[in-house]
């Protein structure tokens, strides 16, 4: 077989599961195809959201937040990913892809051990149990997007089975918010990964090549006076 070493391998996207006091990666979950398309919904933490103070308006806010943000936008990823144990004859699977399911969704499930330590605490009559902590999960794509998320949807359609009726294709639509220091505690590792994943947005827009007023057809005066070219 000829092989070609100089073929750069695709980077694969994925998810890693942190220990949120010692930063230590648990698990790293890698795609096996890298999804076709992102869907990503941007929303702005405004201020001034619920509209204006009057004077003609519709709406009753203030007027002096219009311009301000109380937060870091509110951001959510969608993608489908597919699982094929087809694909990777070479590998030996006894119980098809049972496995990288259960990953997945151990991401959205306590762990028995917290159940039943849970359970233990009401048997014993405590008053208040706090929810169960998960942990820090990351999801990556590329060098350039690694940001704490906590997923809020995982679909499964399995289309594909072998003798056992072990799952051997799978299509998951995975539904992902990032979280930003608006949701973590401050100090907590996320929120430091979140401040990251921001400078890191930073830097790109400012690599950004600017445009001028002229290709708007304005000039410097337009702006000033709110007046165009008529």
């Amino acid at each position: 077989m000829t092989r070609y070493p100089d073929i750069p391998h695709p980077i694969r996207s994925g998810m890693v599961v942190v220990d949120p006091d010692t930063g230590t990666p648990q698990r790293v979950i890698v795609l096996q195809f890298n999804p076709d398309t992102l869907e990503r919904s941007i929303a702005p933490q405004s201020a001034g959201d619920s509209g204006d103070a009057g004077g003609g308006g519709t709406g009753s806010g203030d007027r002096n937040e219009a311009l301000r943000l109380k937060g870091p936008a509110q951001e959510t990823w969608k993608f489908t990913a597919e699982i094929d144990a087809t694909d990777q004859l070479d590998v030996a699977a006894p119980d098809g892809i049972h496995p990288q399911l259960a990953t997945l969704e151990m991401l959205v499930q306590p762990t028995t051990a917290q159940l039943r330590a849970a359970s233990k605490l009401t048997k014993k009559g405590a008053i208040e149990i706090s929810p169960i902590e998960m942990p820090l999960t990351l999801f990556t794509w590329g060098s350039k997007r690694v940001m704490p998320v906590r997923l809020t949807e995982l679909s499964v359609n399995e289309s594909a089975f072998d003798v056992n009726l072990n799952p051997i294709r799978a299509s998951l639509s995975v539904g992902m918010k990032i979280l930003t220091v608006s949701d973590l505690p401050a100090g907590h590792r996320g929120a430091d990964l979140y401040m990251a994943h921001l400078a890191q947005k930073e830097r790109l827009a400012a690599a950004a090549r600017g445009g001028g007023l002229g290709a708007l057809g304005l000039g410097g005066a337009d702006l000033l006076t709110g007046t165009g070219r008529g």
